[in-house]
Formats: structure tokens, sequence, C-alpha cells
């Protein structure tokens, strides 16, 4: 009877690979239209653009001389975690969707469908704010004369609709042109932290300041604000790897060269974060670290006393602008693609899926995902100060996002079964730690780090989104889910 039943199983396993393997065929058949414009080179230099954000190092700062700490508990609990977890699914499931189509391969439609949805709405609210840190950027760059543009709700929204048509103009053309925005902001990112990271040291030099000991390490008080920045470091700067893979039906060789990208990137992204984190803190206290602008701020304090040498900090914060816009970019890439991939599926109207004729690039979705981000963007303006405004969008979408998270860990744990492979064990502990940061995320995430008029309205704001967008979500599946699946 153990014969028959062990015999029965292979079986079944058997049926169920051969299901997940012409599913992969569909979707390959499909992504074979698209151009094929990333490389090695493309795909390192997105990874760095997308992961490291530079409003973290400001984050990390809050915690003064206890950052570090946080930074290598962040890393070794998440981000590592995550780098291992999304090789070894993208290595078995390098397909155009990322994310999305490893769920629905690895659960259902359903769960697919709910993972592109939060996955897509957290890219909507964080390019929403793309004015509030654009202009707050710029108005480091001009200088003292221009503090005005980073609360100036007129100017925002200029600079917001200005960014939005752009970006929906370049995403028609496809990563043709794109990954030329993208690999352009990579160098300029590692160029203005070059800057930031070495302002220090000439500070010392100089004598502008008397001491910096950037790799101090103490164990510090375990304390409620502390854990809620470490869920913040790890939920917030230490994640980006798995987004690129939407793209992986635009990518040549996508099993190997996205692999190869996420080992060369991932030390350099977190020497950028730590050494980072120390800059700001040689100059800014961290009561006055500007969450929306730290690098522009401690650049334009540590370059300030250098005379007319100092006026190079202008193009180090234009930098950083730069690296905003190729951040949009690659946002609003994976945001057209997820419908797109969705449409193939009939899980969302075909419309989504209709190609430009000579870019082939979804128009119909660049066209909605323009839209809506226009309108979001405006109205998280209304009714509160620029710093709650872009606390506001970034709690929510980081809840959307942590929620995409505890599925993309819970695949090499408990959704291997389809694939016919098991995830070995080491794998599954690093993602069960990964797993347990992003619910100490969700559950610190709307708590803000900011003084706001009202820490329960706050909170109210961001569980009302989250819980109403997924209904929503739910409601749209129910009303365009097909009566048979491919």
């Amino acid at each position: 009877m153990a014969t028959e039943d062990t015999l029965d199983a292979d079986t079944n396993q058997t049926i169920v690979s051969a299901h997940v393997a012409e599913l992969e065929r569909a979707v390959e058949k499909r992504s074979g239209v698209l151009k094929k414009e990333l490389g090695l080179f493309d795909l390192v230099l997105t990874q760095v653009v997308f992961v490291v954000g530079t409003i973290w190092v400001g984050w990390a700062a809050k915690l003064g001389s206890d950052q570090n700490v946080f930074w290598l508990l962040a890393i070794l609990t998440f981000y590592l975690p995550l780098a291992a977890a999304v090789i070894f699914l993208n290595k078995l499931m390098p397909l155009e969707g990322g994310l999305y189509q490893w769920a629905k391969l690895a659960f259902n439609d359903f769960v697919a469908f709910m993972v592109a949805w939060n996955l897509w709405i957290f890219g909507i609210l964080i390019l929403s704010g793309i004015g509030l840190v654009v202009s707050t950027n710029i108005s480091y760059a001009i200088g003292p004369q221009a503090a005005w543009m980073k609360s100036s709700k007129w100017f925002i929204t200029v600079v917001s609709c200005g960014l939005i048509f752009g970006m929906m103009t370049a995403a028609t053309r496809g990563l043709g042109l794109g990954k030329w925005v993208h690999n352009a902001g990579g160098i300029m990112l590692m160029l203005t932290f070059t800057a930031l990271i070495l302002l220090p040291f000439l500070s010392l030099a100089r004598g502008t300041i008397t001491e910096y000991n950037p790799l101090a390490v103490s164990f510090p008080a375990l304390t409620v604000f502390n854990l809620n920045v470490f869920s913040k470091l790890a939920l917030g700067a230490l994640t980006g790897f798995e987004y690129i893979a939407i793209l992986a039906g635009e990518t040549r060789a996508p099993a190997r060269n996205f692999g190869r990208s996420v080992i060369i990137a991932a030390p350099l992204i977190a020497l950028m974060f730590i050494l980072g984190t120390g800059s700001v803190l040689a100059f800014v206290t961290p009561d006055k670290v500007d969450l929306i602008g730290p690098i522009p701020q401690v650049l334009s304090i540590g370059f300030g006393s250098f005379g007319w040498v100092g006026k190079v900090v202008s193009f180090a914060i234009l930098g950083v602008v730069v690296r905003q816009v190729a951040l949009m970019s690659i946002y609003f890439a994976g945001n057209t693609r997820l419908p797109m991939v969705a449409g193939w599926d009939r899980l969302l109207p075909v419309w989504f899926t209709r190609l430009h004729s000579r870019y082939r690039t979804p128009v119909n979705s660049i066209l909605f995902v323009g839209a809506v981000t226009l309108a979001l963007g405006l109205a998280s303006l209304i009714g509160v100060n620029e710093q709650e405004a872009f606390q506001l969008l970034d709690n929510a979408g980081g809840v959307f996002y942590a929620s995409t998270y505890m599925v993309l860990f819970a695949i090499p744990v408990v959704g291997m079964k389809a694939f016919g492979v098991r995830a070995p064990l080491w794998l599954k502990l690093a993602c069960i730690s990964g797993f347990l940061v992003s619910l100490v995320y969700i559950g610190f995430t709307v708590v803000p780090i900011i003084t706001v008029e009202s820490r329960f309205a706050f909170a109210l704001k961001i569980i009302s989104v989250v819980v109403i967008a997924n209904l929503v979500g739910a409601l749209i599946y129910s009303s365009v889910r097909p009566q048979t699946r491919l």
C-alpha cells in the first residue's frame, strides 16, 4: 500500500510539474514579442538605482551611533534572505511579471492577482511622491533662496505633472531608451555617494570637524523607536531585487544575468548605505535630519565652507535628482507590465495587453498608470504638510509592499511542490527570517517617526487605505476572472 501511495504521489507530482511547465511556456511565448533590451551591466546599475534610496541614510541617521548595528541586523535578517530567495526563484522561473508569475505557479491565480495588485498599488504610491522628492532636491541644489520650493504646493504640482508626462513618453519608447535613463541614474548616484562618503574625510583634513568614526559599533538599547526604524531599514532601504525581475521577459539571458547582477550589486549597496549614514551623522544631529532630502542637506552643509569649490555640491545634488527620475522610470516600467501580464491571464481586460506597433510596449497600460499616478500625487497634497504627506504615502505603500514579501518568502518554504523541486533548508530558514521581519514592519508601519497633527488619524488613514484597496482588488478579481483558466 505504501508503494502504491508513493507511486500515486509521484504521478500527481509529475502532472503538476507538467502543468507548471506548460504555463511557463505560455508566458515565454507571449514574452517573445517583447524587445530584449537589458544586459548584465544594465541590470547591475538598475539594481543600484532601485535599491539605494537616498532617503534611507536619513532614516538610519535617526538611530544615531547605533545605526551600524541596525544596518547589520537588517542585512542579516532580511537583505541576504531576500537576495537568496530572488536568485533561487528567478533561476527557476525567469518570466515577465516576476513575483506575479512565481505566486501564480506556486499557489493560484487569486494569490497572484492580489500580489500584483499590492505591488502595483505600492508602485503607484511611490510614483505619486516624485514631485515632493524632486522639488526638495532641486531646492537644495539651487541654494537657500530656493527653500520655498520644498513646501510650495503649486511648484510641486508643476514638477509632478512634468515628470509624469515625461515618464509616459519615455515608457512608450521602451527600455531601449529607459535603460539609458536608469544607467545614468546609477552612475550619478554612485558619484553622489562617493562625494557624500568622502566629505567627512575632507572636513577632517580641513579641521571643520574634529572626529569621524563611521564603523563604530556599540550594543544599542532595544526601544520601540529603534525597532520601528530597523523595520523600515529592512523593508524600505534593503528591498527591490524582486521588482527588477518583473522585466525578465525583456532581459537577455535572465536566468543567468539576473542572479549575477544581484551578487555584484548587493555588497556595493550595503557599503553605500552604511558609510552614507555615517556621513550624515558627521554633520547633522539625528533630530535635525531632513527625511525627504538628507543627502542634499548634508552636502550643502559640508561643502558650504569650501568657498567656490563648494559650488560643486549643486552638481552632486542634481545627481540625486537624476537618480530619482531614473528610479521613477523603473517603477513606472514595472507598474505598466503588471497589468499587461494579468491581462495575458484574463485577470484584467485584454485592453491592458495592447502593444505599440513599433516599440512593443503596453501603451494602454502606460496611459492608465500615468493618469492614476498623477491623480493620486496631487490628491496627497491636500490638507497635510509636505513632510506628513511624504510619510503618509511612504508608510501606506510600505504595507502593500510588505504583504507581497510575505508571499515571496512563503514560496520557498511552502510553495515549491508545484515545481517538483525542494528549496534547501538554509534557504527556508532565511525565508522564515525575512517573513518575520516583514510582519514586524507591518506592525510598526502605522507609527510615524515625525511629528504629525494626530497619530491616531495618521494610523487610521493608512489602515483604511490598505483595507479598502485590497477589498477593491478582490472585487476586481471576482468581477473579471475567467470561467476557465489558462
